[in-house]
């Protein structure tokens, strides 16, 4: 085991050119690493006949999301602590792939009934995702402007749509494409403010918990620009 010094690693503002350098490489190389894992779990999961039975078992009972959602959250919230680990990069390492699986889990009823009703939205949600995930990056890094002040607002927005997401369930009414495309501008922000926390706030060798942070805000606008293009197709 890889044993790591608790306060070992600065804070990327104040490293080195090149340690920053180093540290935003390997943050996005982890970021690409974590998104090929989920591409390779997603289709294993397909494939299996896992993603259909699973996607049957929830429409089935609207009390099934609720569960999922709640272990979502609950597993979501082991990741990334052992992502933050200051004990070991294997813990780190199982923090991220356990992050992962899980994404590629709750993924799978969208995937499966995007490939089944409207397989073209998948790739024009990839595209579509790849574009404002790169002029984030991009603005976040040429301005080098700190937006950590969007942390708060994040919060409380999460909880908010969190507790919409929960009514929608509980009530079974469609949220419709107004609300993916507020999401969308949600997931923008998170995006921005984790890149922005990548070049201001991260301890330099917090890479892998730097791209899990990536790895979920670029899902969440993922999931939103599918949910979105389904419901301006009508096959939501």
């Amino acid at each position: 085991m890889a044993h790591l010094d608790i306060h070992s690693g600065v804070v990327v503002a104040n490293a080195s050119e090149s340690e920053r350098a180093g540290f935003i490489r390997r943050t996005y190389l982890h970021l690409g690493g974590a998104i090929l894992a989920f591409v390779g779990v997603e289709t294993l999961l397909i494939q299996s006949g896992i993603a259909e039975s699973f996607t049957h078992l929830l429409s089935g009972s609207m009390w099934m999301w609720l569960v999922v959602m709640g272990l979502f959250m609950a597993v979501s919230y082991v990741a990334n602590n052992w992502a933050h680990s200051a004990i070991s990069k294997e813990m780190q390492y199982a923090g991220l792939g356990l992050f992962v699986v899980a994404e590629a889990v709750v993924f799978m009823p969208l995937i499966y009934i995007a490939l089944a009703r409207a397989p073209d939205v998948l790739s024009h949600a990839g595209l579509l995702t790849l574009m404002l995930v790169g002029g984030l990056t991009f603005t976040a890094f040429t301005t080098r402007k700190n937006f950590s002040f969007l942390g708060p607002a994040l919060s409380i927005g999460g909880w908010i749509a969190l507790g919409v997401i929960a009514t929608s369930i509980l009530f079974g009414f469609t949220l419709g494409a107004l609300f993916s495309g507020i999401m969308i501008i949600f997931a923008a922000a998170s995006v921005l403010y984790t890149t922005s926390n990548i070049i201001h706030e991260y301890n330099s060798g917090q890479h892998v918990a730097a791209s899990l942070a990536l790895f979920s805000s670029v899902g969440l606008m993922f999931w939103y620009i599918v949910q979105f293009l389904m419901s301006l197709t009508g096959q939501e």
